[in-house]
């Protein structure tokens, strides 16, 4: 069997998806159905919206399908018909069992981590959150549990000092594309082979460690749980390479805030100095020209772009044109 004899159905909806969807279509896969979120009413006009994913099967003349319910007994059986060897989902809503266990081959996911570090919703952002050096995409089989499917193919990726989850999804999303179709080229020739998560040696969660425990959590198994807005607000009383990673880890989206004059304020780039002082937690420190900072229990945290309530995104200086403290 070779790419263009492999029959593919792919689910999958944001941009990330699209990079995916096209490498596979650009290595010459057989792709014979693109199952996309239905469009829904956007903008001030609520007119109706594609999503990123379905405006690309839309040029590039592949089936599309757009199930309101995954269970929906008529979308079951059109996906029966498509007579897929394996499923692709990127970026994709959680599939009934009935959906991803279908294709003989089964479903494969692309995440954004190295598993099992990471599983859940936001893997990108909490590895930048917790100042970790180094993340990767993984290629693995949907199963029962979330994220827990046997490991196809892993790739490494370094993440820079300074860098915002935002930069590094725009990286992963192509070296996630590359890893896809490598995926699918060693599973043809027999160069891939499952691995179970259970035998990587990655395998103790945090909570089973007691408090007080002797030992260094050498093999601590980190989570990606969704963000909520708790998750994203500011607090001033940590240290400052943790704040800097939380705003870099929310940049841009949904993006670390705090109050000023009871106002709320997103932050989305920031500079950071680590320098011993006298003063309180969260006081603000601004030239009314060019510069805001606000301290921290070991420095100070200089906000570079920031959005208040009501107002675009913008520059200090743009800000404080207009904003007094």
């Amino acid at each position: 069997m070779t790419l263009a004899d492999l029959r593919i159905v792919f689910l999958g909806t944001p941009d990330f998806a699209v990079a995916s969807l096209d490498a596979l279509v650009q290595a010459g896969c057989n792709i014979v159905g693109v199952i996309t979120a239905p469009d829904k009413p956007a903008g001030r006009g609520m007119k109706l919206t594609e999503s990123a994913v379905k405006k690309y099967a839309v040029e590039k003349g592949l089936h599309i399908l757009q199930p309101e319910k995954l269970k929906n007994p008529s979308f079951l059986e059109e996906l029966k018909t498509l007579k897929a060897h394996v499923q692709v989902v990127v970026a994709f809503r959680m599939l009934p069992e009935v959906v991803w266990n279908m294709p003989p081959m089964g479903t494969i996911n692309v995440h954004g981590s190295l598993l099992p570090q990471y599983r859940g919703a936001a893997p990108i952002n909490w590895a930048v959150i917790n100042g970790e050096k180094e993340t990767g995409v993984t290629t693995f089989k949907l199963q029962h549990a979330i994220d827990t499917g046997d490991i196809l193919l892993q790739a490494t990726i370094p993440i820079g000092d300074d860098e915002t989850a935002g930069e590094l999804h725009d990286r992963m999303m192509h070296i996630g594309a590359y890893t896809l179709v490598e995926t699918m080229k060693g599973l043809i020739n027999g160069v891939v082979k499952p691995v179970s998560q259970e035998s990587l040696p990655l395998t103790i969660d945090s909570e089973q460690i007691p408090e007080n425990s002797q030992y260094l959590k050498v093999n601590e198994l980190k989570h990606a749980p969704k963000l909520f807005t708790e998750t994203c607000q500011i607090d001033w009383n940590n240290a400052v390479d943790d704040i800097y990673n939380l705003i870099r880890g929310l940049s841009p989206y949904p993006a670390a805030f705090t109050f000023v004059n009871g106002k709320k304020l997103k932050v989305f780039k920031a500079t950071k100095e680590i320098i011993s002082h006298n003063e309180e937690t969260g006081k603000v420190f601004t030239d009314q020209k060019s510069f805001i900072k606000l301290s921290c229990i070991d420095g100070f945290i200089s906000i570079n772009e920031l959005q208040l309530e009501g107002k675009k995104r913008m520059g200090v200086e743009e800000f404080l044109r207009g904003f007094r403290f």
